[in-house]
């Protein structure tokens, strides 16, 4: 975690949602700005496969709505903490349909959260996003390793499960039902 410089002023919600429609992109940590960069084709398309798989399951249903990395959530408040994720999945219990999120944030954690792991990324790195969504409280975390073509899931609690490309990706408790070959997300 990130302190902030002595004088650093502290950003809030509003600012980074400025800084974003100039076209910065980043993440606050306690009201410190970190930037982050675009990823790659791969990690683009990974993350939309995904989202599509999971959207094409809930939205019929009715179960919940799908994020993607555009959509962040803010998870804590003075100093404000505002973060991102590959994607995400509300379910209708967490945020209902019917209330609609507009130019702003989120204002509660998803049910689960999919990072797209890049080749670039270190494993500590890794286990500390998964880390951190888990002390907000996100049941299910599914880090996807394009390059390693496996996901591991982490359930809020329990052990790790890791899954090949061959193995079925399933939502848990988080989506009940949900289910696609690890496959179909990695050769969008």
């Amino acid at each position: 975690m990130t302190t902030p410089i002595i004088g650093q002023e502290l950003l809030t919600a509003n600012d980074l949602l400025r800084l974003s429609s100039k076209g910065v992109k980043g993440e606050l940590v306690r009201g410190v700005f970190h930037e982050l960069m675009s990823t790659s084709g791969e990690h683009s398309e990974v993350a939309a496969a995904l989202a599509g798989e999971i959207r094409s399951y809930v939205r019929p249903r009715r179960l919940g709505r799908v994020s993607t990395s555009d959509g962040g959530v803010r998870l804590e408040r003075d100093p404000d903490t505002v973060r991102e994720m590959d994607v995400g999945y509300y379910s209708a219990e967490t945020l209902p349909l019917d209330v609609r999120v507009r130019g702003s944030y989120y204002e509660v954690a998803p049910d689960l959260v999919a990072e797209i792991v890049s080749p670039n990324d270190q494993p500590r790195q890794v286990a500390d996003r998964v880390a951190m969504w888990h002390s907000y409280g996100v049941p299910l975390v599914w880090a996807v390793y394009p390059a390693l073509r496996t996901v591991a899931a982490h359930p809020l609690g329990r052990t790790a499960v890791i899954l090949g490309e061959d193995d079925v990706l399933d939502g848990g408790a988080a989506i009940p039902g949900f289910q696609c070959l690890v496959r179909d997300i990695l050769d969008p």
